[in-house]
């Protein structure tokens, strides 16, 4: 064969065919060709989820063999922000380094002088969860202050927001979603507006999410859009969770919402100027704005004089940040693309799996305390969520089903664990549980007392950490796998009593 574009295809027609043959258990639990789920065998709790458009999106992307990030990620940068409705959105190799890169922007030089993040700043984030959210602000210098956790939401206890303010010290308000519930945003954004504050939201757990509120509320917090493809009427506000901060991050691991293997994204969500900031944090920490491959944007290239550097030095060697490489491979940003046509279909399929374990648990909630979504304040079977008077409400694309083992039940978290593993039954804990517990930072603070602050007691993080674990809700579980589950706790709790 002389064609190499017919044996392109031809490659891509035989890596559809060995993907169909090879990974049938991969594909999404509603697709017809899947294979089905044998009783026995494992239930992650999350996972790929793909079909052999992935596969020949990474296939076809490798034999162009570029790797870096180029035409590919461009074009998921620009889906990514479409769909989210942000600015920008920036590929990274990692939800973690999304973090590090959106938490190293606020400290650029660039920035008006009283809200950038110097060493010894402040930046509010919460006490349970992933460690990878509060890592970045100890590696840039500044002091990680600890709220407590909410132990039905996992959330911030946002109440405690004032408490751990301090005036001159505090600049941002960094946090996550927690498994895919939204933090209290008008509580947060309304503190942040009063103090002046960067809002960095940790959106990893939460893509697809949704945080809705009274359009007075919104407009007086400078919102009155909804994000693309929501609404809930002329009267309120709706946006996905990610487009309400300043900046914004997401990952690709496979657990997550969409997969890349590995990967993440900053949103920049209003700011243009923060973009030219990440990116160069991403991309060696250079003061050029020019994608690789690519000479010259700015049309003068040997014409800028910055530092101490002597007039016209190479403007693609000139460094403004002291920064990483974080860009992932555009193969990567390939099978990204794919996954984002999924994503509408994903985020109801993790929604009704939620609503499925819940109404199969229902009936022992006497020992079992299971997660509600941030404002509401009940739950019951026939008419869903009742919510609290804020006005505000929270659509949730969960990451995972929390449970917790109330403190009189005749068995502990540990115990339905070890029996869920022996069922092959995937679950996780919350994350890092109190990460003050955790022994990076027990030796933080013995090494550098100085290095975090701590607001109160964290009773509630200390809850989450001893008596919660979540289980899957990800597209790949089958109606049969659920069914599973809810018979092996239902059995469980049972012969417990």
């Amino acid at each position: 064969m002389n064609d190499p574009q017919a044996l392109k295809l031809e490659i891509l027609r035989l890596t559809r065919e060995y993907s169909r043959q090879v990974h049938a258990q991969l594909r999404p639990a509603a697709d017809p060709d899947r294979t089905p789920w044998q009783e026995g065998t494992t239930i992650p709790y999350s996972g790929r989820v793909f079909t052999e458009d992935e596969v020949e999106a990474a296939v076809s992307s490798t034999l162009d063999f570029w790797l870096t990030l180029g035409t590919e990620g461009e074009a998921f940068q620009k889906e990514l922000a479409a769909f989210l409705g942000v600015r920008h959105s920036l590929l990274v190799n990692s939800g973690s380094s999304a973090n590090l890169v959106a938490i190293s922007a606020l400290t650029s030089a660039k920035l008006p002088e009283a809200r950038r993040i110097k060493p010894g700043d402040e930046v509010i984030t919460v006490a349970a969860g992933f460690p990878t959210t509060v890592a970045p602000i100890v590696q840039v210098g500044a002091v990680p202050v600890f709220i407590d956790a909410e132990a039905i939401t996992g959330n911030a206890r946002c109440d405690q927001l004032e408490a751990a303010y301090s005036a001159g010290k505090t600049k941002a308000v960094m946090m996550a979603h927690a498994l895919g519930n939204p933090f209290d945003l008008a509580a947060t954004l309304a503190f942040c507006q009063k103090y002046n504050l960067w809002l960095v939201e940790d959106n990893c757990d939460a893509l697809g999410c949704s945080y809705s509120m009274p359009k007075p509320l919104a407009e007086s917090l400078g919102f009155s859009e909804n994000s693309p493809g929501l609404d809930e009427g002329p009267d309120r506000v709706i946006r996905y969770t990610g487009t309400w901060g300043d900046i914004s991050t997401q990952s690709f691991y496979p657990p997550h919402h969409l997969t890349m293997g590995e990967g993440g994204a900053v949103n920049i969500v209003r700011d243009a100027k923060l973009k030219v900031i990440a990116e160069s944090f991403r991309d060696w920490g250079r003061d050029c704005w020019c994608p690789s491959g690519v000479d010259n944007t700015c049309n003068k290239r040997f014409e800028w004089q910055l530092g101490e550097l002597p007039e016209g030095y190479d403007h693609k060697y000139t460094y403004s940040h002291l920064g990483y490489n974080l860009k992932p491979l555009d193969p990567q940003a390939a099978i990204g693309r794919v996954q984002l046509r999924r994503l509408p279909e994903f985020i109801e399929a993790r929604k009704q799996n939620w609503e499925t374990l819940r109404q199969g648990l229902a009936e022992h909630e006497d020992v079992l305390e299971f997660s509600m979504p941030t404002h509401a304040t009940d739950w019951d079977p026939e008419h869903g969520f009742s919510w609290d008077a804020t006005g505000c409400r929270t659509d949730c694309s969960w990451f995972g089903f929390k449970i917790a083992v109330k403190p009189d039940a005749p068995f502990s978290r540990t115990e339905l664990a070890q029996e869920l593993d022996r069922h092959q039954i995937g679950n996780r804990m919350l994350f890092g549980g109190n990460l003050l517990r955790q022994p990076a930072f027990v030796q933080l603070r013995q090494d550098q007392p100085d290095a975090l602050r701590v607001v109160g007691v964290m009773e509630g993080s200390d809850e989450i950490m001893n008596n919660s674990l979540f289980l899957g809700t990800y597209p790949g579980l089958t109606d049969l796998m659920i069914k599973n589950v809810i018979k092996v706790i239902r059995h469980f709790v049972k012969k417990q009593k």
